[in-house]
């Protein structure tokens, strides 16, 4: 197998973010059942490549974005999230929110980086009806 590249899974998961009801079904992912974006996303692309993860696998994608999770990207959602409450008390709100943003946009990316470098460590089995996101989120 071709090693996976993270410029194309990029694209694949902004397109897939993009459709009709995706964002909502992944940030309840996120907020209801606590599990990452990014990993769902990897798993969506993995299925769309038809290779399937093993138990063993996950656990490993998840450790190898648990710290940039818990340092980089929760702190800054909850900065942001705490910001929305008092915006009406800080004077220059839609410029900061929109380069909080961008700041958090970038660590995606550098997440699903993270991710990449890891899955090309790894040796996938071909399976052509894949759903490697019920191994993550259940049924």
């Amino acid at each position: 197998m071709k090693p996976l590249n993270s410029e194309q899974f990029w694209q694949f998961a902004c397109k897939l973010y993009s459709k009709d009801g995706m964002q909502a079904k992944l940030l309840g992912y996120q907020d209801q059942l606590g599990k990452n974006v990014n990993l769902c996303l990897l798993l969506y692309y993995l299925d769309s490549l038809e290779l399937a993860v093993t138990p063993f696998q996950l656990s490993e994608l998840e450790s190898c974005i648990a710290e940039f999770d818990q340092h980089a990207l929760q702190p800054l959602r909850a900065t942001r999230a705490y910001l929305k409450t008092i915006q009406n008390e800080i004077s220059d709100y839609p410029t900061i929110r929109k380069e909080l943003l961008s700041a958090e946009l970038k660590l995606e990316k550098q997440q699903q980086q993270l991710l990449i470098n890891t899955a090309n460590t790894m040796v996938f089995t071909p399976y052509t009806n894949a759903e490697n996101i019920r191994l993550y989120v259940g049924s």
